[in-house]
């Protein structure tokens, strides 16, 4: 099969790289996003896609807008490629570019659709406090991923998954997906299934304000926001930022999904610490080899990484020695 591949960030490398381990697929190249400036040094530097395509020496497009690239449609068109594959590129493709492949756009989503469709699928499932999510691969039509879907799997989420965490394990689940998806299109083994609007969600593009924290927010609406928008999620602590990596929420009903050291809190604790024993953000105990303790709008969540302005990131123990961090102390102040 004659593939062109279209992506740009790591989410999307593995399925690359399958394609082209697979003996089935001869891709004839890649369209990815521009270059981009990046990091501290805000040097401008090639997503992860491109650096894989340079690797393997296929040729490279990187319009800013396919749609307005004339000469790049011409020679896609040239290649008469059986089918676009689309993972994680970034930009909607236009009605023109969806026709010219035989079998069509063959799109692996990061979400079980119709729920969360839209740029930011793994962020939001986290957020909202999903149990399970996993990949969709569809055939791609004019919308923002309404496609008929084709083959789906799905992975569990863990109480202590972050969105890379989870963005890593679809990454790989997706590029299996997607060769499966292939393969059995070619062979006419799959039939498209249309989508269910009526069921459909939306993961819209994160703002800066999605980061900022609300200590009134109950404990696991504050540890979903922290591991969905990981690790960008900040407060204050007296009067400066203070990213706060990684949370665990505590009680009753998250002690079996913490790891032993954790849920030994509820035998030396007391009980009634972890339900409202003081005020949104006030530090009600540091606890030993862990980190603080804090107050939510209802229960308490532990701080287990965090990250004060202009510093490393350091766990939540390390950080309450530095600082010297007391009970009775808010945060958010």
């Amino acid at each position: 099969m004659r593939v062109v591949f279209f992506g740009t960030p790591q989410f999307a490398v593995p399925s690359l790289q399958h394609l082209l381990t697979h003996p089935q697929f001869d891709v004839l190249g890649v369209v990815t996003q521009p270059d981009k400036r990046r990091g501290r040094g805000n040097q401008v530097t090639p997503g992860a896609v491109k650096l894989v395509a340079a690797a393997a020496n296929l040729p490279i497009w990187q319009p800013h807008k396919l749609k307005n690239t004339p000469e790049i449609l011409a020679q896609l068109r040239q290649l008469q490629a059986d089918a676009f594959i689309v993972v994680a590129y970034g930009q909607i493709l236009s009605q023109e570019v969806l026709d010219l492949p035989h079998l069509g756009c063959i799109n692996c989503h990061g979400s079980l659709l119709p729920k969360y469709r839209g740029a930011a699928p793994i962020q939001w499932s986290l957020y909202h406090g999903e149990l399970e999510t996993g990949v969709t691969t569809m055939l791609m039509d004019a919308g923002m991923d309404t496609g008929p879907m084709l083959l789906k799997s799905y992975y569990p989420i863990q109480l202590l998954d972050h969105s890379q965490d989870v963005a890593a394990a679809l990454s790989a689940l997706g590029a299996n997906l997607l060769i499966e998806t292939l393969l059995k299109l070619q062979q006419r083994e799959v039939q498209p299934i249309p989508q269910d609007s009526s069921q459909a969600t939306y993961a819209a593009l994160i703002r800066k304000q999605d980061f900022e924290l609300d200590w009134s927010r109950t404990a696991i609406q504050f540890h979903n926001q922290v591991r969905g928008f990981f690790p960008n999620c900040v407060t204050l602590f007296r009067g400066a930022s203070l990213k706060i990596i990684a949370t665990a929420p505590l009680g009753a009903d998250y002690w079996s999904h913490l790891p032993p050291e954790m849920q030994a809190l509820a035998a030396n604790w007391p009980s009634q610490l972890f339900s409202s024993s003081g005020s949104p953000g006030e530090v009600l105990g540091i606890a030993k080899e862990l980190g603080p303790i804090v107050q939510t709008g209802q229960g308490a969540i532990l701080l287990r990484e965090v990250q004060l302005a202009g510093k490393r990131r350091q766990s939540g123990w390390d950080f309450a020695n530095g600082v010297h961090l007391m009970g009775g102390e808010v945060l958010g102040m």
